[in-house]
């Protein structure tokens, strides 16, 4: 990854030169003043992809004009949806084959990223999403796509994976191919001051899973770590600084980045058990992925720690950020890390258990079973099945937050 920037971030390194990937990456306050001058090396006629609430908080009039006076013919789709399905990808694929686009941008927050992605794949590849479900099923070549978050949260501008659900089943696909890499990214956390408090939570808790899921799945490694414990440690410092003042560009630059960090680690080594326990949440009753993904973690992250191994990365990175002592045991060390999730969730002004959203015991079956059948679930570090899921959403169900994974 090619990596520029105006200023080094919290004295933490930026992507390494070693990141094997073309993926160009811009942070910097107003970076997206540079947008069309980009664009324009990599085609002439662009699809803009992103959401009518962009376009009414006038972000996408902004980034159209800015194309625009730089001489590239833009042609705005601003119908994405939250959680894309793969008929309102196709939907997009088809407005844009009608314009004749030989560029994709992705404009918002991870649903119009990945509708974007999604675009690409059906535009460039033809059939339906379920198709593209796994790993390297593009047989063709397909668009350049710039990737523009506008919150703090899913890490798709740094991913090659486009999240969509079945409409019937509400199944989410992960659909990943290394030539759906968004080719640049422009990470300006001015974007990012639109946001009202509940989303900036919800996006900033689902970026704070991200990081401490990636750092334990079966496919952690090296590189994967190394982006998974930056984000941690500029997600936990600044999130907090952002919920109290809403206005600090600096605090929401850090947490942008983090987030992007994030996604990175996701790349590289995927996710576990908590987001398999989110998305039925949400198919069921539409929780906010972020909240589903935030309530379920800390449970998640208890039961994993009883491993030994991944008790021991718990512990390094609670040391990261300064919650424990080098003297302290890995198991002392990571229940302190569990106790920051829970006082995190807590700032973020979340729910306290799944009967504050609605669910009762006779959901549990139903949900167990088909968190079993997600497709995280095989990355987890410790063995899953609806049996111990169905125990996890026991926990979660009448437990508030602050009692969860607590020693007192």
């Amino acid at each position: 990854m090619e990596f520029s920037a105006s200023a080094a971030s919290a004295g933490l390194p930026f992507f390494a030169e070693s990141d094997e990937s073309t993926q160009e990456i811009i942070f910097d306050p107003h970076s997206i003043l540079q947008l069309g001058q980009k664009a324009k090396a990599l085609g002439s006629r662009a699809l803009l992809v992103t959401d009518t609430g962009l376009t009414q908080a006038g972000h996408s009039q902004k980034v159209h004009e800015n194309l625009t006076d730089c001489g590239v013919d833009t042609i705005l789709y601003d119908r994405s949806i939250e959680n894309p399905t793969d008929s309102s990808v196709r939907a997009c694929a088809e407005f844009a084959r009608s314009s004749e686009v030989d560029l994709i941008i992705g404009l918002g927050g991870g649903s119009s990223m990945d509708t974007a992605k999604g675009c690409n794949f059906i535009l460039t590849n033809g059939g339906k999403m379920a198709d593209y479900w796994g790993v390297g099923k593009a047989s063709k070549p397909m668009l350049p796509l710039i990737a523009i978050p506008t919150t703090s949260g899913t890490g798709s501008e740094c991913q090659s994976f486009a999240l969509i659900s079945d409409d019937q089943t509400h199944m989410k696909m992960a659909c990943g191919d290394s030539k759906a890499l968004p080719c640049l990214t422009i990470l300006d956390p001015a974007l990012t001051l639109s946001q009202p408090h509940r989303v900036t939570a919800c996006t900033g808790i689902d970026a704070l899973s991200h990081a401490l899921e990636s750092a334990v799945t079966l496919k952690r490694n090296k590189d994967s770590f190394r982006h998974s414990s930056i984000a941690l440690q500029l997600i936990e410092k600044n999130l907090p600084l952002v919920f109290t003042d809403p206005d600090n560009m600096d605090a929401r630059g850090e947490v942008l980045l983090g987030a992007s960090h994030a996604g990175a680690a996701i790349e590289r080594s995927m996710l576990g058990a908590a987001h398999s326990m989110a998305n039925p949440l949400t198919a069921h009753k539409g929780i906010v992925h972020g909240i589903a993904v935030g309530l379920s973690l800390p449970v998640v992250m208890a039961y994993n720690a009883e491993q030994p191994e991944v008790c021991s990365v718990y512990a390094e990175l609670s040391r990261a950020i300064q919650l424990a002592s080098r003297e302290a045991t890995d198991s002392e060390a990571a229940q302190l890390l569990i106790q920051r999730v829970h006082e995190l969730l807590k700032l973020a002004e979340f729910p306290k258990s799944l009967y504050d959203l609605g669910f009762s015991t006779s959901d549990l079956p139903i949900l167990s079973k088909d968190a079993s059948k997600q497709w995280t679930a095989t990355f987890n570090p410790r063995p899953m099945d609806a049996s111990i899921f169905q125990n996890l959403y026991a926990q979660l169900l009448s437990a508030s937050t602050c009692d969860l994974g607590s020693n007192e």
